[in-house]
């Protein structure tokens, strides 16, 4: 069998919708029924998966789940020590924190600190956003409310959090109203859609939810990112015609402009929990990275586009197909560019990364930046003031903010 193939027969047993496969454990047995593995799931008091952000001052806060509960915490020495970490949500509830689904934390440009995340329901793979804020440095969080205004017990699941430069915070997710509502009237409907609302008052509340494109995949993420000015861009994988899952990026300005991204036809009926990452930088740049498995195009990639999705570069194939390459995250400082993506070679986990010095045009050989034995979470990037960290939490050596390198 081939490593395609392989591949392929892989995804399609983790990501069946008749199997719910935690990331946590990807490289162990997997659980037999839906309902049990959503139970667990429910039930589970730890993870893993944590999220981070740089606020104005370098302090490095982070988000992550124990008991039921978010918690929030932050570093002022590049992650040496944290804070006592406070608790978002008073009263426990399910939290989604597995694989693509986290508690996503973003801080505004006065300190404030906002944190989202899904509250599991007790159908299988339903969910609400659920949002708070903190308006005093992190020591008290507001009351988490939902964002969605459609409150039917369905997926509303796989959010995504951006504060543009005037303040206002866009939340984006997965959502399945649309596909309930076409099932009720015996029509198809391929994939969930994307929705996202927006306050302009540090979070008291939200404007009516905005449908951002019908035939999102079911259960990637989507990565949202603010640019210098002007709305978010969302970059998430599509479902086009036939099962084809390619992905697009869309301006949030209202206009709900498709531009596709990627043209690698990869053809499953299932969702690869496998979704892609964005970066754009003061110079305009969207850099993009994603993970696809189409017979001509499987692996990891990267393109990016000058003039805002009108035209891209030619697409980069990065990553040891033989390892298992996956789970990318891009970050840009403008000519200087970084990848990190994990891979595992049977005995191990790392986290490889390359750089760019020209804006993406070249690159670097991949190297190790972190390797563990055991499981671990995604790696993510994290940037303040030109220097760049390698965010990763594994079972085995505990949480590592590891430095890569400055702008030049």
């Amino acid at each position: 069998m081939n490593i395609t193939t392989l591949l392929s027969t892989l995804v399609l047993l983790l990501c069946s919708p008749a199997i719910l496969a935690h990331e946590e454990h990807e490289h162990g047995a997997m659980k037999a029924s839906p309902e049990k593995m959503w139970s667990d799931s429910m039930a589970k008091e730890q993870t893993m998966a944590m999220s981070v952000t740089f606020d104005a001052k370098g302090r490095l806060w982070r988000t992550s789940v124990k008991d039921h509960h978010v918690l929030v915490d932050y570093s002022e020495d590049s992650g040496k020590t944290f804070s006592s970490p406070v608790q978002v949500n008073s009263q426990p509830e399910p939290v989604g924190a597995d694989g693509d689904s986290r508690p996503k934390i973003a801080v505004g440009k006065h300190g404030e600190v906002y944190v989202t995340w899904s509250m599991l329901l007790d159908k299988p793979y339903t969910g609400d956003v659920r949002f708070s804020s903190s308006l005093d440095g992190g020591k008290t969080f507001s009351t988490p409310f939902t964002v969605n205004d459609n409150h039917d017990v369905i997926a509303h699941r796989f959010d995504a959090m951006a504060v543009s430069t005037d303040g206002k915070i866009y939340i984006a997710w997965v959502d399945k109203r649309d596909l309930a509502t076409a099932k009720k009237n015996g029509e198809k409907y391929g994939g969930s859609a994307v929705y996202y609302a927006v306050s302009g008052n540090n979070g008291a509340s939200f404007e009516a939810n905005l449908k951002l494109a019908d035939h999102s995949c079911d259960c990637c993420r989507i990565a949202l990112v603010a640019p210098p000015e002007g709305a978010p861009v969302a970059f998430w994988r599509h479902v086009y015609d036939g099962n084809i899952r390619d992905h697009v990026m869309s301006i949030l300005d209202g206009k709900n402009e498709l531009r596709r991204v990627s043209h690698d036809d990869w053809k499953i009926d299932a969702c690869p929990h496998h979704g892609p990452s964005l970066a754009i930088a003061s110079d305009n740049v969207y850099h993009f990275a994603w993970f696809d498995n189409a017979p001509k195009s499987h692996g990891l990639f990267y393109t990016q586009t000058r003039d805002k999705g009108q035209t891209f570069s030619a697409q980069m194939h990065f990553g040891d197909d033989a390892h298992q390459a996956g789970h990318p995250d891009v970050l840009s400082l403008g000519r200087e560019v970084f990848l990190a993506w994990k891979e595992f070679d049977g005995e191990a986990t790392s986290v490889r990364i390359m750089h760019s010095r020209d804006g993406g045009v070249s690159w670097s050989l991949p190297r190790n930046a972190a390797v563990t034995h055991d499981a671990s979470d995604h790696p993510q990037l994290a940037s303040y003031n030109g220097k760049v960290w390698l965010s990763w939490n594994a079972k085995q050596e505990g949480y590592r903010l590891i430095a890569l390198g400055d702008a030049p």
